[in-house]
């Protein structure tokens, strides 16, 4: 079977070869008055595989030259063929797309008469930056659609690894409570010690807050600001020996903690959902949160609070994948705007 290059698509005019080729695996677009018409991705594909023939200038093309073509005239085309190729090995249909996304994958026996897609997918190399505003917005509108959105990260070897992206809304069963009695700690370099036993079991049962130390209560910054807000906790700094306003233990968080305001707005958001917050430190996250008790759970999610217009490399993506994969939790992005949002992460076999 043979297919003539014309500049970014390759016309295959035999009208029965140009049938044949669609109806066995939904390749091309046909074309008014016969034939077909096949995109480069395609063409490339078939040509690897030997299932078809490409002609330019009637001079017979190698898989080396029309790869070197489709490379000159596409951005990403190498990228996006080693995601297009493992696809269809698969044994999905996989149809480019022009746009947000690279490519819309059918299910797998399936064609695109008698289906929809069901991935909407981005390729992208493993150097890309990955900005989490775009990624957000890829998501709602995969999710509108009734799809997910999938994306195929290949490395410097050439591997192939799937990202499943959805959004989340992660909920507790231990909402805040409003009637409990205001106690005081004081402030001890970067932490907040209640030393009164009464006092920390108060804290400890009002939504396992802190960590004890005997009877002793330990409250980070981040956990002390939050109760303040609460109007369920004083702060006395051990140097003035008096009372802190809530912006000045903010402003301490501040000058002695990267990031505090972000991840203080992200720990008070999943409090308010119910969740139990701890530090998500031996992980390499910001936190990590129980629906329950820690005491009768293990937590099932881990937290890393980003800016809304965060912009990270898909490396620590799949360190932080595979961390959470490992020690089996959900790692979530809690993306700080005006709201917050989860953005889920999951490796995901196609």
């Amino acid at each position: 079977m043979a297919g003539e290059l014309k500049g970014d698509v390759v016309v295959i005019k035999d009208q029965a070869e140009g049938s044949r080729l669609y109806n066995r695996g939904n390749y091309g677009y046909p074309m008014r008055g016969g034939g077909l018409e096949l995109d480069l991705m395609e063409a490339a594909y078939l040509l690897e595989s030997k299932r078809l023939e490409v002609v330019s200038h009637k001079e017979r093309m190698e898989f080396e030259e029309l790869f070197n073509h489709a490379s000159n005239v596409l951005s990403d085309f190498d990228i996006k063929y080693m995601v297009y190729r493992d696809i269809r090995s698969r044994g999905f249909v996989v149809k480019v797309e022009s746009g947000t996304f690279d490519m819309s994958v059918f299910p797998r026996g399936m064609t695109m008469s008698n289906s929809r897609p069901i991935y909407m997918v981005r390729a992208v190399s493993e150097r890309t930056a990955f900005d989490i505003s775009s990624f957000s917005g890829e998501v709602s509108e995969t999710e509108s659609k009734g799809k997910t959105l999938l994306y195929g990260v290949v490395d410097e070897e050439g591997d192939i690894v799937y990202y499943k992206m959805m959004h989340h809304d992660p909920v507790g069963n231990v909402p805040p409570k409003d009637d409990v009695q205001k106690v005081t700690g004081r402030l001890i370099r970067d932490r907040v010690f209640i030393f009164d036993p009464s006092d920390s079991l108060i804290v400890r049962d009002s939504g396992f807050y802190g960590k004890m130390i005997d009877n002793v209560m330990q409250l980070s910054l981040i956990e002390s600001c939050y109760l303040m807000e609460r109007r369920q906790l004083d702060v006395v700094s051990s140097s003035t020996k008096k009372k802190m306003k809530l912006d000045e233990l903010k402003g301490f968080g501040r000058d002695t903690q990267d990031e505090f305001d972000l991840r203080l707005k992200a720990y008070s958001d999943a409090r308010s959902r119910g969740l139990v917050v701890k530090t998500g430190f031996k992980y390499g996250t910001h936190f990590r949160a129980y629906e329950g008790s820690p005491d009768d759970c293990h937590a099932r999610y881990l937290m890393h609070a980003v800016d809304a217009s965060n912009r990270t490399m898909w490396p620590e993506i799949s360190r932080a994948v595979r961390l959470s994969g490992g020690v089996k939790k959900e790692f979530l992005f809690s993306r700080v705007g005006d709201d917050v949002e989860y953005l889920e992460f999951r490796w995901f076999r196609p």
